[in-house]
């Protein structure tokens, strides 16, 4: 069966070119429910003779070894597309020697504890991955790339890898929570520094029944850890909000990331993040309002956090009101599930956006010519057409500056991932836009542009980064810029209901909003060399290359449930989705 339009055709494969004889991986769920999981690619397995099994294993499989297996998990936010399913690709085992056996290696459990992931999460990094210093502190934009292996060494320069966060230079860690949709704890707890590694931390997550179940279990080494359910009370949400919580003796520091807490998400794909500066305690006897900053952002935060009506989290609020967040200059946008009326109705999702955007920007000239660019690696249910919700509600809130009247209609460019671009499939796992959607919304792939990174060198890592902004028609300043957590989807960002009287939100989302009043400016300019970064730059460093290249009449954005087995990627690797 195929489906055909002016971008492309979809085949739906019978899968003729599976081999059936090779060997079978056997399902691993991880998480919500809503997860998929594929196989990723492998580096330099470190050995690891352990045979303790994983309560993520079921069903029967031959006997594999699994130094050749390692997995990286997804997140979806397709509305009503969150069906179960996972795949792997096969690789041929090489043939054992019955001459030779190798002398067992003693592997320390407490340095190498079991992963659910599969040994890989254990490959060490390349020698000069962590050669790089730490970014300026001092940064005026505090916006960072994650590291990516196999980069020319400049284009990691001024970038973080989760380890460098935790680093004993950005404070003198005593507690902190991890708040995140995926987790591999045995690997997460490995990030730490061996000083901080049996401090407190506090995970965050949306995970229920048997997926909870299997999270708890990770952490049973761990009696560190403990575990905050977040309430998800409408279908199809997620709790998709990455961030972490970090409070030092020092003080107390915020990071809003796009990365899973998982390996796989810091080590070959494109992420971003944002790292407040260090915030000191506030003098004891302060009033509720001190250490507020000219974004409100401690107001938000406050109000983020308890909106989980979470116990667990209560400490963590009061700790926050001790200290001095006044010198924040990002504005919070974060969404929680529920239905808002009234003046409610813009505190969260794509009203809270707009709502920022009419207070705190003014009109531009030839603001019509100005784009909007949106960049995600997630797609859900648009409607039948784009003046449903993409045109009706998103597109409205993403063109508004400030208080004029006009409503324009400027280009929207979405930038999207094609098939068979350079990434390696294995990591278009984490880009679950599903046949069954893309089949119903053809009239959206008119809006899709090309990724191109070749400005932070990462072309073939793939985008798992979320970031929306407003260009000039030259792409040479930005009116605004977004990093977030939410990708292109209703769930996400909400969506209006009851003649425009209530708006409906399904998921946990959470990101930064850079808008130039709060820098003393008019708009951003845009930087041309990203890396490496400087600390006297007020160019702002958008991750990908602009103006984007339009999808041409024969890319296809990447489907992940379906095969590609007659165009391997570049490292020749077929997909077939089991």
């Amino acid at each position: 069966m195929s489906k055909e339009s002016q971008h492309g055709k979809w085949t739906l494969s019978s899968n003729t070119n599976h081999n059936p004889e090779s060997p079978a991986t056997p399902p691993l769920s991880v998480g919500s429910e809503t997860r998929q999981a594929v196989q990723g690619s492998v580096l330099k397995p470190v050995k690891n003779e352990s045979t303790q099994s994983s309560p993520f294993r079921t069903g029967k499989r031959k006997k594999v070894d699994d130094s050749i297996s390692s997995w990286a998990l997804s997140d979806s936010d397709e509305d009503h597309d969150n069906a179960k399913g996972q795949s792997s690709e096969q690789k041929d085992l090489p043939p054992k020697s019955a001459t030779s056996r190798p002398k067992p290696k003693k592997v320390k459990v407490e340095e190498r504890p079991p992963s659910p992931h599969g040994r890989t999460y254990y490959i060490d990094e390349p020698d000069d991955f962590f050669e790089t210093s730490l970014p300026p502190v001092n940064d005026i934009y505090r916006f960072y790339l994650n590291k990516v292996t196999g980069l020319d060494k400049k284009y990691n320069t001024g970038a973080l890898h989760i380890k460098e966060i935790l680093s004993p230079l950005f404070g003198t860690l005593k507690e902190s929570v991890q708040f995140n949709y995926c987790f591999d704890i045995a690997w997460m707890v490995q990030q730490y520094p061996p000083e901080f590694r049996d401090k407190p931390v506090l995970i965050v997550h949306g995970d229920k029944r048997e997926a909870k179940a299997r999270l708890v279990q990770q952490a049973q080494p761990y009696s560190h850890v403990s575990f905050c359910q977040a309430k998800l009370d409408i279908a199809f949400g997620t709790h998709h909000t990455k961030m972490m919580l970090l409070w030092y003796e020092e003080g107390f520091r915020v990071v809003i990331l796009t990365s899973n807490m998982i390996r796989a998400d810091w080590y070959q794909k494109t992420q971003g993040l944002w790292m407040s500066p260090l915030f000191p305690p506030l003098p004891k006897g302060s009033p509720e309002t001190a250490g507020e900053s000219p974004t409100l952002f401690k107001r938000d935060l406050l109000e983020y956090l308890g909106a989980y009506r979470a116990l667990e989290l209560t400490d963590w609020i009061q700790r926050i009101r001790e200290h001095d967040l006044s010198e924040t200059r990002v504005y919070l946008i974060g969404s929680t599930p529920g239905r808002y009326l009234g003046s409610d109705m813009e505190r969260w999702g794509h009203l809270r956006l707009r709502k920022l955007l009419h207070d705190h920007t003014r009109p531009l000239p030839d603001e019509e010519k100005w784009p909007v660019i949106g960049q995600f690696s997630s797609i859900g249910s648009m409607g039948l057409d784009k003046t449903k919700w993409l045109q009706g509600e998103f597109q409205r809130t993403l063109t508004t500056l400030g208080k004029s009247s006009l409503r324009p209609d400027p280009p929207m460019h979405l930038v999207c991932p094609v098939k068979h671009l350079a990434f390696v499939f294995p990591a278009g796992g984490s880009l679950p836009y599903s046949i069954q959607t893309a089949q119903k919304q053809l009239w959206l792939h008119s809006f899709f542009h090309r990724w191109q990174a070749e400005t932070t060198g990462r072309s073939h890592a793939m985008p798992h980064i979320k970031t929306y902004m407003r260009a000039s028609p030259d792409f040479t300043q930005l009116a605004w810029f977004l990093v977030t957590s939410a990708n292109l989807s209703k769930a996400a960002w909400g969506a209006l209901e009851k003649n425009n009287s209530q708006v409906m939100v399904r998921s946990y989302e959470l990101g930064v909003l850079y808008l130039p009043s709060a820098f003393n400016m008019s708009t951003f300019p845009v930087q041309k060399d990203v890396f490496p970064a400087t600390t006297s730059s007020t160019s702002f460093p958008v991750p990908f290359d602009l103006p984007p290249n339009r999808y041409s009449s024969k890319d296809q954005p990447w489907v992940w449930n379906i095969p590609y087995t007659q165009a391997p990627d570049t490292h020749g690797n077929v997909w077939v989705p089991s």
